[in-house]
């Protein structure tokens, strides 16, 4: 036992060190220890560019840093937003020079939103900037690695074929997310009913494609599999064609485990070995966190593991619910027992992530699945034939009809109505019961033990308590909630688990800013829209809610200086006033001014200084994040 208690607490240890030893932050010549404005930024181009609405993206190492004729050199990586210009040369591996201000990436500060500034720290990046083509220049040097080239060459290739065959956009994006991973092109609107039925696996690269994979290549090396003097051969082609996929495919943490676990298999093979499902996870969660211990936050990495442990669990003890002689109806059960098999351990993960569960995935990925795999064994054989300018053709309009099948389907289905269940919040608490409460009764269910149902029974009942003791929190709420959203007024007037909006119409509808800035807040709050709200009452820019006044500023306001001036508890100041916060002071109390964010930068500095002036206290929502004041 002491034995045991000390492995683990070195391989805890190791691991911390690991993560320390994988934070940018620490490393030596960090570009933020040495970084400040008045400096110029040498760095190289990490990616190819990728195209976004406005401008062209990229990741970038920083070398160097040049200030005063001295030259630092730096590790860092910065994302550099270009802006779109036809004449723009850069490349990967291109080496510019800029002297514009790097911005440390941050979030919206919205509540419940998304942490975009860890995302991009787990991947070492931490500061961004806008460039236009006058505000950097090319060096001429050109760093790049060959392999990488080949990879991103091949890569474009890949993409040229089937942009070249597949004539459909929307067939064209799904195409292209389905091979290798290259989801730039994707509509969103597409994407979220994939995620919404269930079956947005599909799209990332996981073990599904690589499974394929692994099938083709053994297929291909099964005569050099017989010989014995030629086996090795063998492995090492499916090994090195698992893991050129991989890459291909974007290298992220959920493809890279199953590039792992099929390489142990095919080694397990050529050597006459059969290694332990058990055995394999654990060896290739292993290799992966050393490489980097920040993929255990991902979620693409935790719900694969997720999903293949659920599976090899419970997949066989669900499949011999039911014996089925009629060999098509015992495949689609087997189908069937796996979906549902998958869902005991990813479910938990997925609405802790997510918050919502799709209620018609087995009709979904009964049909999803096979079609996504005959999609991607054609999409195979469009690249190999593609030298056949007719055969190739003929391919492409079949995968056009087959993947407009697929993505009909899939929003029909989404088209239900209790399709999904949305708007689920859970703690990280209520997930560990959720695993604690499917453990310990699927574990009575399968061995009858009386201890799992009694564990089962404990950990449901503390989920009900702290779920319950949450709601309870949430009906006596009272808030006033100013959100971060970029050219956007957006303020959420809350009253137990109701709220009522006021702001920018365009936020109304189901839409990309409402769904990323508000909808995680309300999902958090656990709040509804209503239209009538106790104690509250708008009036032009005047608002009264509970006991507080609000003024919502913007361009237009009539007012008169006053020898009592009311009080205003909240100012909120929106677009581009005309006037000045001296103006206001000679007609009002003024305790508290928010900007939000469709003030300009220029304006809000100025009503700062001035709010330091006269003592009122600001909050400048672009860069505190959203405002939010508790009434009760």
């Amino acid at each position: 036992l002491v034995n045991g208690i000390n492995i683990q607490l070195i391989i805890f240890s190791v691991g911390y060190l690991l993560r320390l030893h994988h934070d940018i932050r620490h490393t030596p010549d960090f570009i933020g220890d040495y970084y400040n404005e008045n400096t110029a930024v040498v760095a190289v181009l990490d990616e190819p560019l990728v195209a976004k609405t406005k401008s062209m993206k990229a990741n970038a190492k920083v070398q160097y840093l040049i200030r005063n004729d001295s030259i630092i050199p730096v590790k860092g990586n910065i994302i550099i937003y270009f802006k779109k210009d036809t004449a723009l040369q850069v490349a990967y591996g291109t080496q510019i020079i800029f002297n514009k201000s790097l911005q440390p990436i941050k979030n919206s500060g919205n509540p419940g939103g998304f942490d975009y500034k860890r995302y991009c720290l787990f991947q070492g990046i931490t500061h961004q900037v806008y460039l236009k083509p006058d505000e950097f220049e090319a060096t001429g040097k050109s760093y790049t690695s060959t392999f990488r080239n080949f990879i991103y060459e091949t890569r474009s290739k890949v993409l040229q074929i089937l942009r070249t065959n597949i004539q459909s956009k929307k067939e064209l994006s799904l195409a292209e997310a389905l091979l290798i991973g290259y989801k730039n092109d994707l509509d969103q609107s597409l994407v979220q009913s994939y995620t919404n039925t269930g079956v947005v696996h599909i799209i990332a690269i996981s073990g599904l494609h690589l499974g394929l994979i692994y099938w083709l290549l053994s297929l291909l090396c099964r005569p050099l599999q017989k010989n014995k003097k030629l086996k090795w051969l063998g492995t090492v082609i499916i090994i090195a064609g698992l893991w050129l996929f991989s890459l291909l495919a974007g290298a992220h943490p959920s493809i890279l485990r199953s590039a792992v676990m099929f390489s142990c298999i095919v080694l397990g093979e050529s050597l006459s070995k059969r290694p332990s499902i058990f055995n394999t996870l654990a060896v290739s969660a292993f290799i992966l966190l050393c490489i980097n211990p920040y993929w255990l936050w991902n979620v693409g990495f935790q719900l694969s593991y997720a999903a293949v442990v659920s599976i090899v669990i419970f997949m066989r003890p669900i499949y011999n619910w039911f014996y089925i002689k009629n060999k098509v109806l015992d495949f689609i059960w087997k189908l069937n027992a796996v979906t549902i098999a998958a869902q005991i351990f990813t479910v938990p993960i997925s609405i802790y992530h997510f918050h919502q569960f799709p209620n018609l995935f087995l009709l979904t990925n009964f049909v999803a699945v096979p079609l996504a795999s005959i999609i991607l064994l054609g999409e195979i054989l469009l690249c190999i034939f593609s030298f056949w300018q007719g055969l190739a053709l003929v391919i492409g309009k079949l995968l056009s009809l087959l993947i407009w099948t697929l993505n009909s389907y899939i929003e029909r289905i989404e088209a239900i109505r209790f399709s999904l269940w949305d708007g689920m919040q859970i703690s990280i608490w209520q997930t560990i019961l959720l695993f604690g409460f499917a453990i310990a009764g699927i574990n009575w269910l399968m061995h009858k033990s009386s201890k799992s149902l009694l564990i089962s029974l404990l950990a449901l009942t503390g989920f009900i308590f702290l779920r319950t003791t949450s709601i309870r929190k949430t009906q006596l709420q009272e808030k006033i909630i100013v959100y971060n959203v970029p050219q956007k007024t957006a303020i959420d007037f809350v009253d137990g688990r109701n709220y009522r909006f006021v702001g920018d119409s365009s936020l109304l509808s189901e839409g990309f800013e409402r769904n990323f800035h508000l909808k995680p807040s309300r999902i958090l709050y656990r709040m509804n829209p209503v239209n009538q709200l106790p104690f509250f009452t708008q009036q032009g820019h005047w608002i009264a809610y509970r006991h507080k006044k609000i003024l919502l500023l913007d361009q237009t306001l009539f007012f008169v200086k006053n020898n009592h001036p009311p009080t205003i508890d909240l100012l909120i100041v929106s677009k581009n006033p005309k006037f000045y916060l001296n103006h206001l002071v000679q007609s009002f109390h003024i305790k508290q001014v928010v900007f939000d964010g469709a003030v300009p930068e220029w304006k809000i500095q100025y009503w700062k200084k001035d709010c330091d002036v006269l003592g009122i206290p600001w909050h400048d929502v672009n860069t505190e994040g959203a405002f939010v004041m508790n009434l009760n």
